[in-house]
């Protein structure tokens, strides 16, 4: 028993020793800190907006065209297969070299599949009623497609681009590999040097940036979906 107390106590000791730890890094990195999230952030919006440029109009003509949808989503799931630093070193053969160029280039990648399925399955699932409706009430093509499909599929839309975020989050902590910069700097610098303080300055700040996205994301499709889905859904 004597044996037992004592281990938990060590161990509860070593925990605290490491919280203690990165509480002082953190004070005193905390300008390092600061810009390490910043380039994080450029890191993790940036492909993800590109893609959701990219993929939604990409999704919406995969629901409308065959030669479309095959090659388009075929491509977005080879990207997905491909094991994140797999595909952040490929892009050093490729000639993009190494830096924030070709993490952002392959963060981009990654991010395409989660918005483009999305999309395609929130488009398609739309009821084939509501858009007949639609047509009988005069709407044009553009008109269905702006004022009933997209407003429909939006949270399936919204969803997408909140688990992309997500990933590319946690992603991109691995661009640090290949000289992206980002809060990954402090994990590979910690496992290189053993210190579990330096790991957890990289680590805890990716996190709470992966909570605050998804419950930013989620108020911006709360706000975005038309009142009257609102009130429907929450009925």
């Amino acid at each position: 028993m004597d044996q037992k107390i004592t281990t938990i106590q060590l161990t509860k000791l070593g925990v605290d020793t490491v919280f203690m730890s990165f509480l002082e890094v953190l004070i005193d990195r905390r300008i390092d800190v600061l810009f390490a999230i910043q380039e994080h952030l450029v890191l993790v919006f940036t492909p993800v907006l590109l893609a959701a440029v990219i993929s939604i109009p990409l999704g919406i003509l995969a629901t409308r065209y065959r030669w479309v949808e095959v090659p388009v989503m075929n491509i977005a799931n080879i990207f997905q297969t491909i094991p994140s630093l797999a595909l952040l070193a490929l892009m050093i053969p490729l000639g993009l070299g190494i830096g924030q160029k070709p993490a952002l280039v392959a963060l981009f990648l990654y991010a395409l599949l989660p918005i483009l399925r999305n999309t395609y399955i929130g488009i398609r699932n739309v009821d084939e009623s509501v858009k007949e409706a639609a047509k009988g009430m005069g709407m044009t093509y553009f008109q269905i497609l702006y004022m009933v499909e997209l407003p429909i599929a939006l949270s399936v839309i919204m969803g997408g681009i909140r688990t992309a975020t997500v990933i590319i989050i946690g992603t991109a902590t691995l661009a640090a590999m290949i000289g992206g910069g980002g809060l990954g700097d402090f994990i590979v610098t910690g496992l290189g040097m053993v210190r579990n303080e330096l790991i957890l300055l990289g680590a805890i700040p990716a996190a709470v940036l992966a909570l605050i996205a998804e419950f930013a994301l989620g108020r911006l499709e709360r706000i975005l979906t038309p009142r009257g889905l609102r009130i429907a859904r929450d009925s």
